[in-house]
C-alpha cells in the first residue's frame, strides 16, 4: 500500500506497482519490474529511458498513454489502471522494502548497474 500511497495519493492495490499474491498452497509471490528495459523501444514518444543506475524511468510529461509499453511487457510487470492516464511502473524507490513488516523484500542487483525488488 505504500507504493499506491505514495505515488497515487490514495491506498488503492490496483495502483501500485509491487504485486503481491499467494497460491494455493499460501506461498506469496512478488510481481514487480526487473527493469529489463524491453519496453523502452515500444515508445513511440520516448518516454521511457534507463537511468545510469539501471532503473527504466517513465516520463509521465512525455507519454502519450497509447500503452504500447504495457503490450510489450510479456511478464506484466508495467500495467495500466483505468483512472490513470500512463501507466504504472516500479521505479525501484525501495519504499515498500523499508515498509515491509517481515523484511520479506530487499532490492538488488540484477545486472551490472541493474536493480529490482526481490523477495529475501
Amino acid at each position: 500500500m505504500i507504493c499506491s500511497k505514495t505515488w497515487y495519493k490514495e491506498e488503492n492495490w490496483g495502483k501500485s506497482a509491487i504485486r503481491v499474491d499467494a497460491d494455493i498452497q499460501g506461498d506469496f509471490n512478488i510481481a514487480v519490474c526487473d527493469q529489463c528495459g524491453e519496453c523502452m523501444g515500444m515508445c513511440s514518444s520516448m518516454a521511457l529511458r534507463k537511468a545510469p543506475n539501471g532503473v527504466v524511468l517513465l516520463d509521465k510529461k512525455s507519454c502519450v498513454g497509447c500503452l504500447m509499453c504495457v503490450g510489450e511487457c510479456l511478464r506484466e510487470f508495467m500495467f495500466y489502471h483505468d483512472d490513470l492516464p500512463t501507466p504504472i511502473k516500479c521505479t525501484a524507490c525501495g519504499l515498500c522494502v523499508e515498509h515491509c513488516p517481515s523484511g520479506a523484500l530487499s532490492i538488488a542487483e540484477v545486472g551490472r548497474f541493474q536493480y529490482s525488488i526481490v523477495e529475501v
